[in-house]
């Protein structure tokens, strides 16, 4: 017979790095709570609660919120598989610019040869400019304007580090989650349904500044695009439209 090992808060606390203080902020507000109580009525952390308390550490490296760290969790997103994406993301942006980088030094050696470079050399280089950034962000730039973009971008700055993660992954993941929610025929008003679209509306909030046209044209990208802007391949063209409406009967229900 095994016994499960349980941790008093000021033993997890020495174990972990995290101040008590932490940990009882972090129990009041909901975000890792001690699920065991002794037969004293003592209260400990289990190792279900460790696994989390890891994830929450892992997720505050990457310098997102506590509240954002919450609904990550919430919603069943993997930190692991979450940081893959990361790094494919990258990956892929780093094998754009190499191409680019390629196409400016020719382009560099052929100015330095007093030789104009070729019209159809020069279109090369700005297809390559627009192709380093992830699937999603070179869609939402076939969508919305130029005056939008830095609108995004300057909200996007003001986020700090914490922005790349709510836009690239987090959003995403939310859109994804919704629509396996619809797909099993789960009821808009039920309560993982309203938590997904409160946390949809705050981040459409917070990157749109709560101005209309912008959202709507992010919107659009959704609309036209939602393989690209889900980062699922296989997302229907049809989705959005099914989703779109799902997510709106849920924002009557609440």
């Amino acid at each position: 017979m095994s016994f499960e090992q349980t941790w008093k808060v000021g033993a997890l606390a020495s174990a972990s790095g995290v101040t008590v203080r932490t940990l009882h902020h972090w129990d009041r507000i909901g975000l890792l709570s001690p699920s065991r109580r002794t037969v004293s009525g003592h209260r400990e952390y289990t190792e279900q609660d460790v696994v989390r308390l890891y994830q929450v550490l892992a997720l505050r490296r990457l310098g997102l919120g506590l509240g954002t760290i919450a609904t990550c969790l919430d919603v069943g997103v993997d930190p692991v598989r979450l940081v893959a994406e990361q790094l494919s993301d990258v990956e892929a942006a780093l094998a754009s610019l190499e191409a680019l980088r390629q196409r400016l030094t020719h382009i560099h050696g052929e100015l330095t040869a007093a030789r104009p470079p070729e019209a159809a050399t020069l279109i090369g280089a700005l297809q390559a400019m627009r192709g380093t950034g992830p699937a999603a962000d070179q869609a939402l730039r076939r969508h919305v304007d130029e005056d939008h973009i830095r609108a995004l971008e300057d909200r996007a700055r003001a986020l700090g580090p914490a922005a790349p993660y709510l836009l690239e992954i987090e959003w995403p993941e939310l859109y994804r989650r919704a629509e396996a929610l619809r797909a099993a025929g789960t009821d808009p008003g039920a309560p993982q349904v309203q938590r997904i679209v409160a946390r949809m509306d705050e981040l459409g909030a917070l990157f749109s500044g709560g101005e209309e046209t912008l959202s709507a044209a992010v919107k659009g990208a959704w609309q036209r695009e939602p393989a690209a802007m889900s980062g699922d391949p296989a997302a229907p063209a049809d989705a959005w439209q099914h989703l779109t409406a799902y997510l709106d009967r849920a924002r009557a229900a609440s």
